[in-house]
């Protein structure tokens, strides 16, 4: 089918013609963020499993449930 004709029916039936450059962005893009989270999750883990920071948030939950 020639270009101009599926333009013209594209725009009749409100249906796209299949030239969208941002086709399928917002996937890709949710596909980005889901990889950052999960290494943040994963550098999350690698801090908190640490001796250091575990006593940091131990003390601090301590400190918070001391009544003096």
């Amino acid at each position: 089918m020639p270009g101009r004709v599926r333009r013209v029916l594209a725009r009749l039936t409100g249906t796209s013609t299949g030239q969208d450059g941002e086709a399928g962005l917002a996937t890709a893009e949710y596909a980005i963020a889901t990889v950052a989270a999960a290494g943040f999750a994963g550098l999350l883990i690698v801090v908190l499993k640490s001796g250091e920071v575990r006593e940091l948030l131990l003390g601090i939950v301590r400190s918070a449930l001391s009544l003096g």
